[in-house]
């Protein structure tokens, strides 16, 4: 599809908070800033009937190429960008809204290869990142030394592989869940830390098993979630950012996020055949 024309047409895979969002920011916003929803697909498209056009309802995501779009939007689970990322690349631009999927390298490459393969830009939404293009600026200049992220949440507001976190209480206060590579802690947590994977990403000369980064469960966060990042150049140069994100209890994704997701989108307009932090 050509991406410099005046309208483009976006897919939305996912129809969970984040994508109900943005669905409805599309329908009724979209017109007026030159995008036109191509269609919405969910795992359950039952969940889709009265809330989404039915026009607009996708039920099987390997026909998605019929739709048309010059945008492909992934606000699912990594599963989706292992399935479908190389698919969605050959016939659009693809906005990764779950890039833990990069933290598997032989993915991460092939994604690379087949953004490069067909001139299509995979998109790297900043989300709940603080900072992100200002990381990318020092990565490509090779002045970042090191790149240290902690997210602090209330325990309802993880979802964790394994039983990490199936004896918290109430009350219990902080708890250092884990510390050490993204690429160590993507797999334990694919649907939290996608802020991380975001830096790993802009940190690309560090990568995922370079960037460290700390989940933390903290009972007393019952209104935000917390993203610090710690950044180390030469000569004793660091920064140190902490962002407070309002939050639900049990609210995976901090409210700031969803505009700043909406925000990305906006700068989806093809940006050559690489990875973009948007």
């Amino acid at each position: 599809m050509d991406t410099n024309s005046s309208t483009l047409r976006v897919g939305v895979v996912g129809h969970g908070h984040l994508g109900q969002f943005l669905v409805d920011k599309l329908l009724e916003a979209g017109a007026g800033l030159g995008l036109v929803l191509g269609f919405v697909w969910n795992r359950n498209p039952n969940k889709l009937v009265g809330s989404v056009p039915a026009e607009l309802i996708l039920d099987d995501l390997s026909s998605f190429a019929n739709r048309r779009c010059d945008v492909i939007v992934e606000v699912c689970h990594p599963q989706i960008v292992r399935d479908f990322g190389l698919k969605f690349l050959s016939e659009a631009h693809f906005m990764v809204g779950s890039p833990s999927a990069l933290s598997d390298p032989d993915l991460n490459q092939k994604l690379r290869q087949a953004s490069l393969q067909h001139g299509r830009t995979l998109y790297i939404p900043s989300g709940a990142l603080w900072g992100g293009q200002d990381i990318q600026r020092m990565n490509d200049s090779g002045t970042l030394k090191a790149l240290f992220i902690r997210m602090s949440k209330h325990p309802s507001c993880f979802r964790l592989t394994g039983d990490v976190l199936s004896d918290w209480t109430e009350g219990e206060g902080r708890r250092v869940l884990f510390r050490g590579s993204v690429a160590d802690l993507c797999p334990l947590a694919p649907n939290n830390v996608n802020t991380m994977a975001a830096a790993a990403v802009a940190a690309g000369k560090l990568g995922f098993p370079g960037v460290q980064g700390e989940i933390v469960s903290d009972t007393e966060l019952k209104d935000f979630h917390v993203v610090e990042v710690e950044v180390t150049g030469p000569d004793g140069f660091s920064v140190h950012t902490v962002r407070r994100n309002p939050a639900k209890l049990g609210a995976v994704t901090g409210s700031a996020t969803y505009n700043s997701f909406w925000n990305s989108l906006l700068i989806c307009r093809g940006h050559g055949g690489r990875v973009y932090l948007c």
